[in-house]
């Protein structure tokens, strides 16, 4: 009796085993669908300025579009993550030394990546926030070509990007925001220029970089990171819509909230929002007031 019992056990575990393989087969035949997609996009050529105040202009946008979280202040790309279940991640070098973009990576090249999220094949970045970037205007996408075209070269050698089971699994299922080009809308014409100002319709423009963990109806909910903590509702129906516009704005500078909470810095980036501006934190406010 014992015997047929472990029998039973060992197929039911077997079953379960082979099961669990097919699945990860599958996701795995999936997943490579995604990353080896070609896309025919047509790249929008704009000047790349070289002037001092561009790059001046593109060095703020850096930093407060986060940039520096995944390529490092010095643009010499980081790992962001190392997982043992979700993969390893890692942010390009992204001056021209050794291990990082090679010279023939032009202003196109740079457009290609920051407005569709490709690569030189054609094929999807990784993890890159693209679909925020492929909403900014000519003037300030090209303030940051500009500023990074600037900074010295750097030697540091290239960190593969390597996506583990779970990671897979994550992505195809659209848990991890892993593919940018198929969030994107290639053929969106973007302005010349947005008008800067403490105004609403300047804050809509600067909350496209919200959208990547507040999603873009910016209610929040599911972290876009496994295991995570819930992303805050920051439209007048949460916290921010009782705050002052002076309680927001020491909010993204400090991370303290008018109720007493401390936010971290791995929930909510105000490291990153502490340099923003007045007029682009009043911009930001205000816009958020009307969702």
């Amino acid at each position: 009796m014992f015997s047929r019992i472990l029998k039973w056990a060992g197929m039911v575990v077997l079953g379960a085993i082979v099961i669990v393989l097919i699945a990860f087969g599958i996701f795995s035949f999936l997943f490579r669908q995604h990353v080896n997609k070609q896309y025919a996009v047509q790249v929008r050529e704009i000047p790349v300025p070289e002037d001092s105040a561009s790059i001046a202009a593109g060095k703020h946008l850096y930093e407060i579009r986060g940039c520096g979280e995944c390529h490092g202040t010095d643009l010499r790309g980081k790992v962001f993550v190392d997982d043992p279940v979700l993969g390893l991640l890692a942010g390009t070098n992204l001056t021209y030394g050794k291990g990082g973009l090679p010279d023939s990576f032009d202003n196109k090249a740079w457009l290609r990546a920051l407005r569709h999220g490709l690569n030189a094949e054609n094929k999807t970045l990784l993890l890159m926030p693209s679909e925020e970037f492929s909403r900014m205007d000519d003037h300030d996408i090209a303030a940051i070509i500009a500023f990074c075209k600037a900074q010295p070269k750097i030697d540091a050698p290239p960190v593969p990007i390597k996506i583990r089971p779970v990671g897979k699994v994550l992505s195809v299922l659209g848990k991890i925001p892993l593919f940018p080009a198929e969030m994107i809308d290639h053929k969106l014409q973007q302005p010349a220029q947005v008008v800067k100002g403490p105004t609403a319709d300047y804050g809509k423009y600067l909350s496209a970089s919200c959208t990547g963990c507040h999603k873009p109806s910016l209610t929040g909910g599911d972290n876009p990171v496994p295991g995570g903590v819930p992303v805050a509702n920051i439209t007048s129906a949460g916290h921010v819509g009782k705050w002052s516009k002076d309680e927001f704005i020491i909010a993204l500078r400090t991370g303290k909230t008018p109720e007493g909470k401390q936010l971290q810095v791995t929930d909510m980036p105000w490291t990153m929002t502490a340099r923003y501006t007045d007029d682009e934190l009043t911009a930001l406010y205000l816009y958020l007031k009307t969702k």
